[in-house]
């Protein structure tokens, strides 16, 4: 406890305690139609590759939307990106509840959702600003741990679509967005992690470099398969099992609670053992564990059960990565941040794609788990070859962060992003 207060005094608790709202109130609401998709589909009598196709668009609309959040956020600062977001967010649900009448609407309404999506990668560097690079990954841990609001939306969504109707939730989550905007006004406050100097160019770097799109890859696993298979897993439930609406969501809660819980864990671990060493632990045991579930599909406890341990890895994986991305960007994390989570969420519009299609045209849901099983071995060997460069330059072995050699700066600011100015514990 004392360590954790240690943490909390080395930078600004209130920014960081908004942040984490802000993230958990966005991925409630992104996740909504997913939430709600047993209701939909009933609605309208939906086909599973339409209900594929119904899902993946709010999950790729948030990821496109992402990186030029971020980038906003360099210039007009996070907290105002996160306000203007918000109020985005609001008429959107506005949309939803006057105005969706049939499919596609429904595709509409998918593309607004995905303005909740894109909150990730200001909400992680607004909370992780303040911080000094040895407490980073603890720092975006606590914030990313805001995915618990994607178990909110499957537990709470599905009954209150019972009792006042699918399509009310939408009104619902509009008045519900006004309390993360008003913990946003009076607590958090800007960090001072930014190069005001710093052109565009400087700023999107990582677009241009070969350890963006490896990190935005591997987060397409990690992210990409938390959020895509949350958003498909009560329309999986009540296909496969034939449960009720309302225990689709509920089972789902308890995989999506975990991958949220344990990302805390994942980025307080990384910043010990290193972001590379968990990492390897994870995409092994995502492959392992979503052949598994493929192969279990009779099962209804067998599924639950190696759901909940994959997600486990998945949420420490998501931990873990992005206790990297301040170590390799230090004065650009939101932008980097943001076009990483653009290309892992990406990454998560396939998932329930994959699932409609493998369902509808081979008959079983177990190709879809399968490839997307394969691409995590895929990731992991990118991982393996990249990080041999990454340990010389500006992480120490196995990724941890380095400590700043005699007589350097230490701010996140001014750390240079090959690490030059650092020398190996």
């Amino acid at each position: 406890m004392a360590a954790f207060r240690t943490f909390l005094r080395s930078g600004h608790a209130p920014t960081l305690g908004a942040a984490f709202l802000y993230f958990a109130f966005s991925c409630c609401i992104w996740v909504l139609n997913g939430a709600l998709a047993p209701f939909i589909s009933e609605a309208y009598q939906l086909t599973a590759a339409q209900k594929g196709l119904m899902l993946s668009i709010p999950i790729m609309a948030g990821a496109l939307m992402r990186f030029p959040l971020g980038v906003l956020s360099q210039y007009i600062g996070r907290k105002n990106a996160t306000l203007v977001e918000m109020a985005l967010i609001a008429v959107a649900m506005g949309y939803g509840f006057f105005m969706v009448k049939g499919y596609d609407d429904l595709l509409a309404m998918g593309v607004l959702l995905g303005i909740a999506g894109a909150s990730f990668g200001v909400a992680l560097s607004l909370g992780s600003g303040w911080y000094p690079p040895k407490y980073k990954g603890l720092a975006m841990g606590l914030v990313g741990a805001g995915n618990v609001g994607t178990a909110v939306s499957v537990l709470v969504a599905p009954p209150l679509a019972q009792w006042l109707g699918w399509q009310t939730v939408y009104a619902v989550a509009g008045a519900a967005i006004l309390v993360p905007m008003l913990v946003m006004i009076v607590f958090a406050k800007e960090p001072p992690d930014v190069d005001s100097h710093a052109g565009l160019r400087s700023h999107m770097a990582c677009l241009f470099e070969k350890d963006g799109w490896a990190f935005s890859l591997i987060y397409a696993v990690t992210f990409g398969g938390f959020i895509g298979l949350i958003t498909f897993l009560p329309t999986y439930y009540y296909d496969q099992f034939g449960v009720s609406k309302v225990q689709a969501g509920q089972l789902t809660m308890l995989a999506a609670f975990m991958g949220a819980a344990v990302r805390v864990m994942g980025g307080w671990i990384s910043d010990r053992w290193g972001g590379v060493n968990t990492l390897t632990v994870v995409l092994v045991a995502v492959t392992v564990t979503l052949l598994l579930v493929g192969l279990a599909g009779g099962s209804l406890v067998a599924t639950t059960l190696l759901l909940i341990a994959c997600f486990a890895a998945l949420g420490a994986g998501n931990g873990a990565l992005f206790q990297l991305v301040p170590l390799r960007w230090p004065a650009a994390t939101a932008v980097a941040g943001s076009m990483i989570g653009e290309v892992g969420a990406l990454g998560g519009g396939l998932v329930p794609n994959l699932m409609g299609l493998s369902k509808q045209y081979a008959g079983t849901y177990f190709w879809g788990f399968a490839i997307f099983a394969a691409l995590s071995l895929l990731m992991l060997g990118v991982m393996r070859v990249m990080q041999i460069r990454w340990t010389r330059t500006w992480a120490e072995r196995g990724g941890r962060a380095r400590v700043p050699a005699a007589g350097t700066a230490s701010s996140a600011a001014s750390a240079p992003p090959h690490g030059r100015a650092y020398e190996a514990r």
